[in-house]
């Protein structure tokens, strides 16, 4: 379809500080269940596409996967964005594509090559590492003199150690994975340089991530160990090796997926205890709940807030027709607030059961990460609530506007808590 002029929802839906705005955000999509839950947008600067906001309706999409593509429009960019993304990444499109981007035997194949590392039986041991790792977090957090911003000192930093524990590298690589991340999500709120834009900024820091990981490949090329960043480096598809670029943009999936989501739940979460003193008070006396107020977060927070798909030929959604060529973007957000599936969705509850949240997708994309991310969140606040006496806000958490994942950047907070737990040494 042709676009006939820009409309003023879908104006809404491709601004990036609409998201960090989740109150408006949300009344959007809201308004887009009840009145119009397939709606076809039409913003200036962007081709056109459906707006998926019924969980039924997401599912549905992904469930069928042969018929709804994740290429070529993964992301929501602009016509400008993708101008710029096609013109840095060249010829050598593997740099720029992820498993994400990938479909049907392509994606099965290059799933496959992480899949036995991110499986439960695997990440049996992993349970114990990741509970004393965030007993150290906690006890940094009783060290601390009772202020912080949780984001920069604690969600920002766990996650990204047990990324470098599965790649096999040491936690003093933290702070330069940590600052390249950042810059690459556009977490940086520098000024922008005379000339450039806020994507050139962002493509640069692509070439500096490559460059890192560029070092990583090489070392475990040459010297393969026991852990996942040489199961990727020595990875072989159809009986060959993966080239250098897929072995980087695997890296690079890994390093951002595996970090900003679980970082972005893991503040987000805090942030809704906080502002629930009764669902906190409630986890704080049944720790069993942990489990469920994990899941809770995970539907709250809704770390990947958007992904999009390509329809391959006509299709009856919603009773309209989609036609081949469109594109749908997949509101998860919407979905894990849509009041058909949960009771009462804009309130907070550790105890929330059934919750069919899509937080980590649906169907055969269904996020790889999905059991570590939920074992670190689990971990750490295992540790975290039974410790915690009191907790509010020191000052106003920001958001960062993005389309994709727009999620906390400050958090700052004040508590008190005990430095360690009876019968635990101090």
């Amino acid at each position: 379809m042709d676009s006939p002029g820009a409309d003023p929802i879908g104006t809404a839906i491709t601004d990036p500080h609409v998201y960090a705005d989740r109150d408006r955000y949300h009344a959007i999509l809201t308004e887009l269940r009840r009145e119009d839950p397939l709606y076809w947008a039409t913003p200036a600067g962007y081709r056109p596409f459906w707006v998926v906001t019924k969980h039924a309706d997401i599912s549905e999409v992904e469930r069928q996967p042969e018929l709804f593509l994740s290429a070529p429009r993964l992301e929501l960019f602009s016509l400008e964005q993708e101008r710029k993304v096609k013109e840095a990444t060249g010829r050598d499109t593997a740099a720029g594509r992820t498993m994400l981007h990938m479909d049907g035997p392509e994606h099965r194949a290059y799933r496959g090559i992480s899949q036995a590392s991110f499986m439960p039986k695997k990440l049996g041991n992993l349970e114990q590492t990741l509970g004393e790792l965030a007993r150290e977090y906690v006890d940094t957090l009783a060290q601390a003199g009772g202020e912080v911003d949780f984001v920069t000192q604690v969600s920002s930093l766990f996650p990204l150690n047990v990324i470098l524990m599965l790649l096999g590298m040491p936690s003093s690589e933290a702070p330069e994975l940590l600052r390249l991340t950042r810059n690459f999500n556009g977490h940086d709120v520098a000024p922008v340089p005379p000339g450039m834009t806020r994507e050139d900024m962002i493509i640069r820091a692509a070439h500096e991530i490559f460059d890192y990981f560029g070092a990583v490949y090489d070392a475990r090329l040459a010297a393969p160990r026991e852990d996942l960043a040489s199961t990727i480096a020595h990875a072989r598809i159809n009986g060959e090796p993966i080239s250098r670029a897929e072995a980087l943009s695997y890296y690079l999936l890994v390093g951002l997926a595996g970090h900003d989501t679980t970082n972005g739940t893991m503040a987000g979460g805090l942030l809704a205890l906080i502002k629930n003193p009764g669902e906190l008070a409630r986890l704080k006396a049944n720790p069993d709940l942990i489990a469920s107020a994990v899941d809770e977060m995970l539907r709250w927070v809704t770390p990947v807030t958007v992904f999009m798909r390509t329809a391959v030929k006509d299709y009856k959604l919603r009773g309209k027709t989609v036609k081949a060529g469109d594109s749908l973007l997949l509101a998860f957000a919407s979905g894990n607030r849509d009041e058909e599936v949960f009771e009462n969705p804009f309130a907070f509850r550790v105890d929330r059961t059934p919750n069919a949240h899509l937080a980590f997708g649906h169907g055969a994309h269904l996020c790889l990460g999905q059991h570590v991310a939920k074992m670190e969140l689990r971990a750490f606040f295992r540790e975290l609530i039974p410790r915690l006496d009191a907790i509010a806000l020191a000052g106003e958490p920001k958001m960062l506007p993005g389309i994709t994942a727009s999620q906390l950047v400050t958090l700052p907070i004040r508590y008190r808590m005990q430095q360690a737990l009876v019968g635990e040494p101090v």
